[in-house]
């Protein structure tokens, strides 16, 4: 994606997280990867949503929902006065269940075959890198790691003007990917074996992906 087409649609989707309602709540909106390394043009724009897991919201209506779009957990995973007001972001997973981060998807990205990516998480950015690290680091598969190179947007309603103007003028002073994760506590030659598997799997990804996670 051309920088500034990149950097709109990121405007967009925090425009649409304050003044619309979500399927869950959101708390907040980062940017990583290249967006945020100031590349231009942005080979994939990655995403970050961190939500709230919804327990209890109208479990009395999932019937209702199950008879009338085929899907369950209206009500209960996802709310069911988002789903009233937006029947046709309503997705569900293979089980047949109200999926929070499909619906996330549906709703924040239109419908494309731009190469953006969403990770959807109940845990902050932060917070999911050292996870996500740290599992890969015990597997020795580093394809999942999240980039930790990455800055937060939008937190609990208010919005960074500050950081989307580093965003925009490509101002975030950032270190490689391997030198990142060596600060994150991976040696020299891991943290490059890392680097690079991280690097094919992205090449490998074409057009809109979303990825839920729960920590």
């Amino acid at each position: 994606m051309d920088r500034a087409a990149a950097v709109e649609r990121v405007e967009d989707i925090v425009d649409t997280v304050e003044s619309e309602t979500m399927p869950v709540p959101v708390r907040e909106v980062w940017v990583f990867g290249d967006i945020a390394l100031g590349l231009d043009p942005v080979e994939r724009l990655d995403v970050y949503v961190t939500k709230d897991i919804l327990f209890k919201d109208a479990p009395d209506r999932a019937e209702e929902f199950r008879r009338s779009h085929g899907v369950d957990g209206v009500g209960k995973t996802v709310r069911a006065a988002w789903a009233d007001e937006y029947p046709e972001y309503l997705r569900a997973n293979a089980n047949g269940h109200a999926a929070p981060e499909k619906c996330l998807a549906a709703h924040l990205l239109p419908e494309t075959d731009e190469p953006i990516h969403l990770e959807v998480c109940n845990a902050s950015f932060d917070d999911n890198v050292t996870q996500r690290l740290k599992g890969a680091m015990a597997r020795d598969d580093y394809e999942q790691i999240l980039d930790p190179r990455g800055a937060c947007l939008w937190v609990e309603g208010q919005r960074s003007e500050e950081a989307f103007e580093k965003l925009r003028e490509g101002e975030f002073v950032l270190p490689t990917l391997s030198g990142a994760l060596e600060m994150l506590g991976m040696d020299a030659d891991e943290a490059d074996t890392a680097a690079d598997a991280v690097r094919a799997y992205r090449e490998r990804q074409d057009g809109p992906s979303v990825r839920g996670d729960v920590v």
